[in-house]
């Protein structure tokens, strides 16, 4: 990144050369974030996400050296969004991480907090109670809070969709007028699947530490284009909450072909 972008107020942006890469240097910025975290406070805080980003990164995370070198006993796993659908079910936000990365980290079940749609869906309750419920279990975590009220969480690893949403927070979604730390949010129909959603709210990312936001593939450059073109509403494009300084986007070359001559670009770890 030049140093003209970092006046006008840019992410750091890094373009790796494919998948796999992006995906190592990811799990390589988690770790650290992180280690740094336990060694400041003793315990760190870390969200991560659903679709198609996570999976490599967990596989990265399981292996050597990560698996060993973070503090993972110290560590308190949370999500930014998930299904409302059965928990053991591929339509959730859980499954990469149970199947890839937890049975190889000593991560303490106790520490992974997932959003309790299962225990929802078990009895009865609507979205609503879900998303009550996950505000509730933050609350209980005695984070500390930003200026705005909203938990500091030590990382956040941030999807991009098609559309701009980040979390399962929709161009005009509603939940920019909720206060509420965890929402439910209708199902989309213009995104797959069209299943309503618990979502934390937008503004939690201006509470985290380090965003690092990955994408993959030339399907994401049209959005990529939009979001690093000429700045608009967040409400209409959500991604725009990390294009700020402190976060780091980390990017494959498909997904970063179409982003504007003028930002700098590393292909560094």
């Amino acid at each position: 990144m030049t140093g003209a972008d970092a006046a006008a107020g840019e992410p750091e942006i890094v373009v790796l050369p494919d998948r796999v890469a992006a995906s190592d240097v990811a799990a390589r910025r988690i770790a650290t974030a992180l280690t740094e975290g336990v060694a400041a406070r003793g315990v760190a805080h870390w969200a991560t996400t659903g679709g198609s980003t996570p999976a490599p990164i967990y596989r990265a995370l399981a292996g050597a050296p990560f698996r060993d070198e973070v503090p993972w006993a110290r560590v308190h796993l949370w999500w930014t969004d998930d299904r409302f659908a059965p928990s053991d079910g591929p339509l959730s936000n859980t499954c990469d991480f149970r199947e890839l990365l937890q049975p190889h980290v000593a991560l303490p079940s106790a520490n992974v907090h997932s959003i309790p749609v299962g225990a929802a869906l078990d009895g009865g309750h609507a979205a609503s109670w879900a998303a009550a419920c996950y505000a509730e279990a933050l609350r209980d975590a005695a984070l500390p809070v930003d200026a705005a009220g909203f938990p500091v969480l030590d990382a956040a690893l941030v999807g991009i969709g098609p559309d701009g949403h980040l979390f399962s927070v929709f161009p005009r979604s509603a939940t920019w007028d909720d206060p509420a730390w965890a929402q439910a949010v209708p199902a989309p129909t213009h995104i797959e699947p069209h299943v309503e959603r618990v979502t934390l709210h937008p503004r939690i990312l201006d509470a985290v530490r380090r965003p690092i936001v990955v994408a993959h593939g030339a399907a994401k450059a049209a959005v990529l284009a939009r979001i690093f073109g000429p700045r608009t509403d967040p409400r209409e494009v959500p991604a725009l909450l990390v294009r700020r300084p402190g976060a780091t986007w980390i990017l494959d070359e498909g997904a970063a072909v179409l982003l504007p001559a003028h930002l700098g670009r590393a292909g560094t770890t």
